[in-house]
């Protein structure tokens, strides 16, 4: 006899959590995400359908693999997994969980999802983070970024919060998560209005800091011609 796991058909498609790392096209034309496990080599944009990572022609999720979305079902178990020292620099993410799922205790694992909300944790100084800036590393054709508060910008390129929320469309909100102290005299004093301008400004600063730079070594005989935004 063949035992069949119980149907659910919700009304509402439920809501998961789970972290990966923010990523920017090598042209800086989108914005997506790939995961810290399995199918991190995959990069996905806000609406995705899940790909067996095995290379196996069956549909995710199956029932006898591992393929497929995962998620918890709990936002504070999602943010335990970016205390780890492998996880401190990814990005928290509320997805929608769409298509045929398998319901576990503490998740989801699924076959298409619509990234909702987007929660960019602090800064590596602790400060609130203003923009994603460059991680050093990467998947073929896009590179990871990591968040970055106005004071520690420096003169990288950086990518303002409301940048990322639009290259990576599909109505999806980014939104900085609380900072974990720090000089208080640097960090801005609020999510809206006139502080969250001025942190704009001051990416918006450094990024022209970084193209005129970049515009005055052409000048230079032998210069290279500069290479994309980080």
């Amino acid at each position: 006899m063949r035992l069949r796991l119980p149907e659910e058909r919700p009304a509402e498609p439920p809501t998961g959590f789970k972290i990966a790392h923010a990523l920017v096209s090598q042209d800086g034309s989108r914005a997506g995400f790939t995961g810290v496990s399995l199918g991190g080599a995959l990069p996905y944009g806000v609406v995705a359908d899940a790909e067996c990572v095995y290379g196996l022609r069956h549909r995710a999720p199956h029932r006898r693999c591992d393929c497929g979305f995962h998620c918890v079902h709990e936002r504070a178990v999602a943010e335990g997994l970016l205390c780890t020292a492998e996880h401190r620099r990814a990005v928290l993410l509320e997805v929608a969980v769409l298509g045929a799922f398998i319901r576990y205790e503490r998740g989801f694992r699924f076959a298409r999802q619509r990234v909702r909300v987007v929660t960019v944790g602090a800064c590596a100084c602790g400060r609130e983070a203003g923009g994603l800036a460059d991680a050093g590393w990467g998947r073929e054709g896009w590179r990871a970024l990591a968040p970055v508060c106005t004071g520690c910008v420096g003169a990288r390129a950086v990518l303002s919060l409301a940048g990322f929320a639009r290259l990576a469309g599909s109505g999806v909100r980014v939104r900085a998560g609380e900072g974990r102290g720090g000089d208080e005299a640097s960090v801005p004093g609020g999510r809206f209005g006139v502080p969250e301008l001025v942190a704009e400004a001051a990416l918006l600063q450094a990024r022209l800091d970084w193209f005129q730079t970049q515009l005055g070594r052409l000048g230079e005989p032998g210069a290279e011609e500069p290479r994309g935004r980080g």
